[in-house]
């Protein structure tokens, strides 16, 4: 048995539900990632599953937004 953590990183750049859903999508791939809820309002991503946040940031800054802990 396992501990599921959550992680929540900050998210900028988001204007739209197509940001949103590209922030998720981009997150879901990460391993080890079990699911994932992003808010544009709140600019949060909070992540479930065991990722290091290095590993959380990266996908998103490579999908064009600006993301930290």
């Amino acid at each position: 048995m396992y501990l599921c953590m959550t992680t929540t990183i900050t998210v900028e750049g988001m204007s739209c539900g197509h940001c949103e859903q590209t922030v998720e999508e981009a997150l879901e791939e990460v391993t080890g990632v079990t699911s994932v809820t992003v808010d544009r309002e709140s600019e949060q991503a909070s992540v479930d599953g065991e990722a290091e946040v290095t590993a959380l940031v990266a996908p998103v800054e490579d999908a064009g937004y600006t993301a930290h802990a």
